[in-house]
């Protein structure tokens, strides 16, 4: 990450936003760091005294629904991946608190967004259907004949 944080302090909370500069996604995926906002929240489970009083779990958002830097069909598979992360305004919200710092928790966390967008940004492979071999219908429908004849002579004769 190349780009500079400044907080930002709202009523209740203290909210960084990234200075603008850019982080390379893919060769022509390029995300503005000022598109992303990082909201600092307190850690859940245990961890004692340093989980009550440091709010060092961090909670990424990025408006993708907005972004210029995706594509609409970046965009649509980066909706399917993301699932229940992205809201119905499009927003796509990354929580990380596996760490006891605000700066590692923050580099996972646009770790994580990055790997998300990168697997949106390959195109899923179009499936050609192909053609079953005349000796493989050929062989099923043999065996076909084969097991129907069998059955058949399961039955009770009608000469009897």
């Amino acid at each position: 990450m190349v780009g500079r944080v400044r907080p930002v302090d709202f009523a209740s909370e203290t909210r960084f936003l990234y200075s603008s500069a850019m982080i390379t996604i893919s060769r022509t995926i390029h995300l503005d760091e000022a598109d992303l906002e990082e909201h600092f929240i307190r850690a859940s489970g245990p961890g004692g005294q340093n989980v009550n009083k440091v709010a060092t779990a961090v909670q990424l958002r990025f408006d993708a629904q907005r972004s210029t830097a995706l594509s609409a069909a970046v965009r649509e598979r980066l909706r399917v991946l993301a699932g229940r992360r992205m809201t119905r305004e499009g927003v796509v919200i990354i929580e990380a608190q596996r760490f006891r710092t605000r700066e590692r928790n923050r580099a996972d966390a646009l770790e994580r967004l990055v790997a998300l967008i990168q697997k949106a940004a390959i195109p899923p492979r179009p499936r050609h259907a192909t053609k079953v071999p005349s000796g493989q219908k050929r062989k099923r429908l043999d065996d076909k004949k084969h097991r129907a004849t069998t059955k058949l002579l399961r039955g009770k004769r009608g000469d009897e």
